[in-house]
């Protein structure tokens, strides 16, 4: 698979918080191969479990999760506001087909998508100007509109995680372990 050359990240900040209005640092852009999402369902992975989790003091790339801490599961299930989602076969057939909609509504290439029954896995072209951030809740909010449709969901029903997991893909080697890792390792 041929990367797409066009695919870049500009990467600009503002000088100083006193800097007159247009003052801007441009620093060399980075390229951008993909992005590499991943979301949960709600309730499905709670901060502390066993199987690892991010939170704000464990969030940076290559470094520890969350350790393992029951009672953290144990609070964070109690604040819950409604029992886990969990997608059926039939729903996950929803989403993925509401992302790849979406997907083609925006001009954004699936390169690998993988719905289970608690997270979605997805990498995409890095096309235009929309941020991985932006991608994953533009794609959760056509699978729960999706979910809505068919029955499977109310409006007031928490389908995903407030947030997820957001890369930057950024060598052919990295998108080439990434769609492995989507298709063939979950």
């Amino acid at each position: 698979m041929e990367p797409h050359a066009q695919a870049w990240v500009p990467a600009s900040i503002p000088v100083s918080p006193r800097a007159s209005v247009g003052a801007l640092v441009v620093f060399p852009t980075m390229p951008c191969l993909a992005y590499f999402v991943t979301w949960h369902t709600y309730g499905t992975w709670l901060h502390g479990d066993s199987q690892g989790s991010v939170d704000l003091e464990h969030n940076r790339f290559g470094t520890p999760f969350v350790p393992p801490d029951p009672v953290r599961v144990e609070h964070a299930a109690r604040r819950m506001k409604q029992e886990p989602f969990v997608l059926t076969p039939a729903m996950r057939d929803l989403v993925d087909k509401a992302i790849r909609d979406h997907a083609g509504h925006r001009s954004w290439r699936v390169l690998a998508l993988n719905v289970r029954s608690n997270h979605v896995h997805l990498g995409v072209d890095h096309f235009g100007n929309y941020s991985p951030e932006q991608v994953m809740q533009q794609c959760k909010a056509w699978g729960t509109r999706r979910l809505i449709a068919a029955g499977h969901a109310t409006s007031t029903t928490r389908v995903w995680t407030d947030h997820g997991s957001t890369r930057y893909i950024n060598t052919p080697e990295s998108l080439a372990k990434m769609m492995d890792y989507i298709l063939n390792q979950q």
